[in-house]
């Protein structure tokens, strides 16, 4: 078994490189399906490398991909801007509302009670005192209009990079600069903790306009 997973995460880590290099004929495939290899045809990605996709906003996922293909976010080896550079402008609407329309996955399950605890307050209250907004506020379905992902449900892992990555500038594609502002005023403690909560919580997904 052990064999067998090495080889998924070198297939996993390689295809996406020789798909963009054209190396691998993907003609036949839908635009989702070369996506769903890391994301999982049902947008509920295994590995926490690779963010859950599934009951996201339809725009706020259109909006990643169209920034990955202009270079206005990047990721670690440049996969996504390699990938999403393949993508047609109807194809990015496409790929989007199909991971969009996806049940919405359920919680992750091998979460310690102590750090899902320590995030509860933080995520559902924020810390008022600081300035500091609730994570509810925007993150439990997602905002379409604002571009605000549901982090609910997604691998603890996949949420504290991307709030190391808004707290030292990594990132930027967040609109306004609201997520720099707010992962600013997180510890690293503060990050683990949030993204446990999170990661606990099932998705609800927001009905389409």
């Amino acid at each position: 078994m052990a064999r067998w997973r090495f080889l998924f995460g070198i297939l996993v880590a390689v295809w996406p490189r020789l798909a963009a290099a054209d190396m691998i004929d993907t003609s036949g495939l839908q635009p989702w399906e070369t996506c769903a290899l890391c994301h999982g045809i049902d947008g509920v990605s295994r590995m926490a490398k690779f963010p859950r996709l599934a009951a996201q906003p339809e725009a706020y996922l259109a909006k990643q991909l169209r920034d990955f293909r202009l270079a206005h976010r990047q990721n670690d080896d440049n996969v996504m801007m390699d990938n999403a550079a393949l993508l047609s402008p109807a194809e990015v609407q496409v790929v989007a509302r199909y991971f969009s329309d996806q049940e919405a996955p359920g919680p992750i399950e091998d979460i310690e009670a102590t750090d899902r605890a320590a995030g509860g307050a933080l995520f559902n209250s924020g810390r008022p005192a600081e300035n500091l907004p609730a994570c509810a506020a925007c993150h439990v379905k997602g905002d379409p209009a604002a571009n605000y992902p549901a982090i609910t449900a997604q691998h603890p892992g996949y949420i504290e990079k991307q709030l190391r990555d808004f707290k030292e500038g990594r990132r930027q594609n967040d609109p306004d600069g609201v997520m720099r502002s707010v992962a600013a005023k997180l510890s690293a403690r503060d990050i683990a903790a949030v993204a446990a909560y999170a990661g606990s919580l099932p998705r609800q997904k927001r009905s389409q306009p």
